[in-house]
């Protein structure tokens, strides 16, 4: 199905000098203009295009990817501001528009902001807002606790650091679970903890409960075993510390070594831990 702001794959109706007309569907013929038409190209082939608006206002196909499409939030560079509002770079010939009404703070050229894009439901035109609250999924039945997913860091709280989740939900880094501090828009993957009421998600760069800590404990062993058999980190070091050590939290960590220690594979000491030796 044709959709504008979306890439899709439409038949080509007939050439022309300028170009080639695609068969839109319900939106009718579309120019894809000659320059980026493929080479070899004949009535009833398809092509996979994305379809936008010109600089008039009229449907043009491109077979050019953009950064992103409708539906998608995207960390973005403003090329311009204007009194209309700051124009994005979104890889096309055509930047996108994020009038002043949809920036929650006022856009610079050279800045990068992470927006959602969408299409006006009265004009169809595309536009991008830095408003984000409004399109976040609230259903989050989907969603389970220990779930690996995608994250792109949007903004940091109080309590944390907000991320986008699968381009879908809003959730919570909490600062104890981060030790070094994430930049906006970097793209990381998390586990689920909790899908809150509110449709907020708590979240973990660690996979939550004793899954973790299994597929952590030879991590643990060989660290020991690089360093002669201890290591002078135990579970009162500065979480800080141990994360720079195992790459792992403080509470995970206690875990692993809990469990290693029930297994009688290493001894904890108030100096450190080390692998135990038998005697």
């Amino acid at each position: 199905m044709a959709i504008p702001g979306k890439i899709s794959t439409l038949q080509i109706t007939k050439i022309v000098d300028f170009g080639v007309y695609l068969d839109g569907e319900q939106l009718g013929e579309i120019l894809l203009p000659m320059k980026w038409v493929p080479e070899g190209c004949r009535p009833h082939d398809k092509l996979e295009v994305f379809i936008y608006f010109d600089s008039e206002d009229r449907l043009i196909a491109t077979t050019h990817k953009p950064l992103a499409q409708v539906g998608d939030f995207a960390f973005l560079i403003a090329k311009a501001v204007n009194d209309v509002g700051a124009f994005l770079d979104w890889g096309l010939d055509k930047d996108l528009l994020v009038p002043y009404r949809e920036q929650k703070v006022k856009m610079t050229a050279g800045k990068s902001y992470l927006v959602y894009i969408f299409a006006d439901e009265k004009t169809g035109r595309l536009a991008g807002s830095a408003k984000l609250e409004p399109f976040f999924e609230r259903d989050t039945t989907a969603l389970r606790s220990g779930e690996e997913v995608d994250l792109v860091i949007w903004a940091k709280s109080d309590l944390g650091y907000k991320a986008i989740i699968n381009n879908l939900y809003e959730g919570l880094l909490y600062d104890n679970e981060i030790f070094q501090e994430p930049e906006i828009g970097k793209k990381m993957k998390g586990f689920v903890v909790k899908a809150r009421e509110d449709g907020k998600i708590d979240l973990s760069l660690f996979k939550p409960g004793y899954g973790k800590v299994d597929e952590l404990s030879q991590k643990i062993i060989d660290i020991l075993e690089q360093n002669h058999g201890f290591i002078g980190i135990s579970d009162k070091s500065p979480a800080e510390e141990i994360y720079l050590m195992f790459g792992m939290s403080k509470k995970t960590f206690k875990k692993a070594i809990g469990s290693l220690y029930k297994q009688r594979i290493i001894l904890i000491e108030e100096e450190g831990i080390k692998l135990f030796s038998g005697e």
